[in-house]
């Protein structure tokens, strides 16, 4: 059995990491660091059954994805049909017949490159805290934490998949628009 690296190194090795990675998702500094203390903390207690088919930052990043998911099906309420159906806008105007966007993308330079720069991540985080507690979790559990559709329901106390897809469809739209008028559409530099 792998054996880890010393618990007292983690906040150094991994803490910045662990912390942004929290901070993204919760949308809450205070939060992201009880949860980032809680995956630490349950790393400790576990490390003896680290497998070591993973690094040990990502190992400590599907305890952290865990701690999160947990604090979503906890605190979060049934997401009511309203919700479902104010999300879904109608979206007549932004396509055309053959459900092809009418309007083409911007231009986006080099995404790549974007994901690499933290001045992205910091648009990135704005653009999603914009969006609404049903869209912002629908899109952060889905995009970010890779759920399916059927767990997506669980843990959003949604009743069915096709109202997470319409949230999931809005919110992809709102970051859309929110990323290219905030950062590729930009001309100062973010177009490579």
């Amino acid at each position: 059995m792998p054996k880890t690296s010393d618990p007292e190194t983690w906040v150094s090795q991994y803490g910045d990491y662990l912390f942004r990675y929290a901070v993204l998702r919760v949308k809450d500094e205070n939060l992201a660091e009880d949860l980032v203390q809680e995956t630490l903390l349950a790393a400790l207690r576990a490390r003896d059954r680290f497998k070591g088919t993973s690094s040990e930052k990502t190992w400590l990043v599907a305890i952290l994805k865990h701690k999160i998911i947990d604090l979503l099906f906890r605190s979060h309420g049934e997401v009511q049909v309203d919700d479902i159906e104010r999300a879904a806008d109608t979206t007549e105007d932004r396509f055309d017949d053959s459900g092809h966007w009418k309007t083409q993308l911007g231009n986006w330079g080099n995404p790549e490159k974007a994901l690499e720069d933290s001045e992205f991540w910091r648009v990135f985080t704005r653009c999603v805290e914009k969006l609404r507690p049903p869209m912002a979790d629908v899109f952060i559990l889905r995009e970010l934490q890779n759920l399916s559709g059927k767990d997506l329901c669980n843990v959003l106390n949604i009743s069915t998949t096709n109202n997470a897809w319409v949230l999931l469809s809005r919110a992809r739209m709102r970051m859309r628009e929110c990323l290219e008028s905030n950062w590729f559409n930009k001309s100062d530099g973010n177009e490579s």
